[in-house]
């Protein structure tokens, strides 16, 4: 039988970019994994390695020095990626929308300054929507945009920054007074250029530190507090005013199939590693792959990883043809998620008692997986999405 999450029909380019990241998988991530994530250490070894092959290009075109790579070459890296390490991927999935964001509808001048020097991993970008008590109601964003001639005004506080402090650049959603009839589209997006670092690291813009997380670590996340900072009208996503709502749901509905496909990669380890102790383990004579209820649990397992990465491609395939996706990224994330936890969990089972020791990689993913459940989403939101999105073509009529 074929080993797990096979893609068909890929070209040879896509097959070559997808081993020589398994490769880097193989030999610089998943062996200096362990100990950078429990030292919750940024891993600069490995993102200087992910900037050298280009990686943070990978969907940039090639006009402004990317690779010009689908959204499925992309998700199936992240996979791979998050395979070894899901922080790891977390460092590019934010640059990556935001890069997405720039491409599909900045200026003509916003592409030409930023995505070149996106493409080398000089700017790297964070993605600044939620709030401290916003939760997932976007629309009700308070952080403001006050406009005085050509410059704008900024004050609020934004929450859970990945790439808070280790980015340069934030596309942050703020509200301006368009006067819309509906509060969303009263909302812009701004590209904010800042140093990396924490502290005051720009008039009025403060990061204040890391926030301490269960899982998810070496990757940064964190808060960004706006009081008065300025930015000219040049720095506005696109040159108009309340398009911001639009513009970030495009990039969020990128990110959402990021996040299945980093749903993809920890289950696929964890298959991984629960096939490999199984054949390890012995219990009563034999190894315990040969008790039914383990091979089970296997099948089971192999099943699920299956099934989410399958909706993944879909979902990331309909995107590239330039399809409406939300459904199906909606679908794959949730489905993706949940099995991830699902299949995490077994794993950590079939462990037993080693699978709570720090020892094993078991331990860190069983730590990692519930972040998906909620990241770029959660599942009762996904769900809102996919039935909302369902009633378009299968509303009764009359």
């Amino acid at each position: 039988m074929a080993r797990l999450a096979q893609t068909a029909g890929l070209t040879d380019i896509q097959r070559e970019i997808l081993a020589t990241v398994k490769d880097f998988v193989d030999k610089e991530i998943i062996p200096h994994a362990q100990a950078l994530e429990h030292a919750d250490e940024y891993p600069a070894d490995i993102v200087a390695g992910m900037r050298d092959m280009g990686l943070f290009g990978l969907t940039i075109p090639e006009e402004y020095g990317g690779l010009g790579e689908s959204l499925l070459t992309y998700a199936l890296v992240v996979e791979q990626i998050a395979r070894g390490w899901m922080s790891v991927s977390g460092v590019i999935n934010t640059h990556f929308i935001v890069a997405h964001m720039i491409r599909q509808h900045g200026t003509d001048a916003q592409k030409q300054h930023y995505l070149p020097k996106m493409a080398t991993g000089e700017i790297r970008g964070s993605f600044s929507m939620s709030e401290p008590d916003l939760g997932s109601d976007v629309a009700a964003i308070k952080t403001r945009a006050r406009q005085d001639g050509d410059d704008f005004t900024i004050d609020g506080a934004k929450m859970w920054l990945t790439n808070g402090g280790s980015s340069n650049l934030i596309a942050l959603l703020a509200r301006t007074d368009d006067g819309a009839p509906k509060p969303y589209q009263n909302l812009t997006a701004f590209l904010i250029d800042k140093p990396e670092g924490f502290g005051e690291v720009a008039p009025g813009l403060t990061i204040p530190g890391k926030i301490e997380k269960m899982g998810y670590k070496g990757v940064d996340t964190t808060e960004a507090v706006f009081t008065g900072h300025v930015v000219g009208r040049g720095k506005v996503l696109g040159g108009a005013t309340g398009r911001g709502f639009a513009q970030m749901m495009d990039g969020v509905e990128v990110g959402r199939v990021n996040v299945a496909a980093r749903a993809c990669g920890i289950a696929i380890r964890a298959f991984e590693l629960a096939a490999d102790y199984a054949q390890q383990r012995r219990t009563f004579g034999k190894p315990i792959v040969e008790h039914q209820a383990i091979a089970f649990k296997l099948a089971e397992m192999a099943t699920k990883v299956e099934a989410a990465h399958l909706m993944m491609v879909n979902a990331a395939r309909l995107k590239d043809s330039g399809e409406r996706n939300d459904v199906a990224a909606g679908m794959a994330k949730l489905l993706a998620s949940e099995y991830c936890a699902e299949v995490t969990q077994e794993a950590f089972r079939i462990h037993g008692g080693y699978g709570y020791s720090k020892e094993y990689e078991i331990e860190r993913l069983m730590r990692e997986a519930p972040f998906l459940l909620i990241g770029e989403g959660t599942s009762e939101i996904q769900k809102t999405i996919i039935s909302r999105g369902l009633l378009r073509d299968y509303r009764t009529r009359g």
